[in-house]
């Protein structure tokens, strides 16, 4: 196997600590095994790139430039499609014409989605990301809850700590499991986690509930976003009326079913309207709202201002 040699793509506002944690696992392993990898900065035109928190990083090369790297990584921002350009997708679609395979840590994946480099391929993001993307790119598998994907053609994360198990699994794939445990014992990981492994607490944690039917109920409410559904068709899959439904979640979380469901609906909208392009009736109407008014009323109910005013406030994830 041909082990990767790495340009990594800085796109502005760029994730830092997304970055760090792909080069990071890299260098240690070339401290134990000199010259296991290879890589360097690239950007679209060479100039310094702002990252997200503010730290300039000035790349070694441009995109265009002749290059022995077989792995070109998109490393974008919170607003990943701002960036994007004609220019920069066919200058990825050369690479991959030329041979090299392609990687993305969270939003990085919407850059090479633009470019149509991904219909045949399963990808993962940070799982606020999750819902838009599939909204832009339904044709693209994406394994929304996995940490990281690994194939021979692309590699992608759901973020920093993610990005740290990919490039340990990398290293272990390359160089065998011995190496990459000694990595993970400098950067005080402990262990090589799963790419199977969840990026988010399962329901039980999140919500410090741990009834098993309370759980179920909150599962398949995830699932159903855009098509709510009503309290009688939640109940009766785990066996109880809706009634006892109602008494179960106060019990348990203090609130009725469907006002706990309100509110996983409206966290979907926040995320879209601060992760995605969509219109905000088109959000609505993806979280299960029939009317632009009764969206509104909601939204400013659970989040204090207005659909129109949270989009405009964006803030960066690190």
């Amino acid at each position: 196997m041909t082990r990767p040699i790495f340009d990594f793509l800085l796109l502005p506002e760029f994730s830092f600590i997304g970055f760090a944690a792909l080069v990071e696992p890299l260098r240690i392993a070339n401290r134990f095994q000199p010259d296991a990898y290879r890589w360097r900065m690239v950007g679209v035109d060479g100039q310094p790139v702002t990252a997200s928190n503010g730290i300039d990083l000035h790349p070694q090369a441009r995109l265009s430039d002749a290059s022995e790297a077989n792995v070109v990584f998109a490393i974008a921002s919170f607003n990943p499609l701002a960036h994007y350009t004609q220019a920069l997708g066919r200058l990825l679609q050369q690479r991959v014409q030329q041979g090299a395979s392609l990687g993305a840590i969270d939003t990085g994946c919407f850059v090479l989605a633009e470019a149509g480099l991904l219909q045949r391929e399963s990808v993962t993001l940070h799982w606020e990301a999750v819902p838009a993307f599939q909204e832009r790119y339904p044709l693209v598998h994406v394994q929304g809850e996995a940490r990281f994907t690994l194939s021979p053609t692309l590699m992608t994360s759901a973020g920093a700590m993610a990005s740290v198990d990919l490039m340990l699994e990398v290293i272990s794939r390359d160089h065998g499991h011995a190496l990459a445990l000694r990595v993970s014992e400098q950067l005080v990981s402990g262990w090589v986690r799963d790419r199977a492994d969840h990026q988010r607490l399962q329901i039980s944690v999140r919500y410090k509930v741990h009834n098993a039917k309370v759980v179920q109920v909150i599962e398949r409410m995830e699932l159903h976003i855009e098509s709510p559904l009503s309290c009688d068709a939640l109940a009766g899959p785990i066996g109880v009326t809706r009634r006892q439904l109602e008494r179960l979640f106060q019990d348990h979380l203090n609130v009725s079913p469907l006002q706990f469901y309100l509110c996983l609906r409206l966290e979907r909208a926040r995320h879209l309207l601060r992760q995605s392009s969509m219109g905000i009736i088109e959000i609505g109407l993806a979280c299960g709202f029939a009317s632009a008014s009764a969206f509104s009323r909601g939204y400013r109910r659970q989040h204090g201002m207005a659909p129109s005013e949270d989009r405009k406030e964006r803030p960066q994830r690190q």
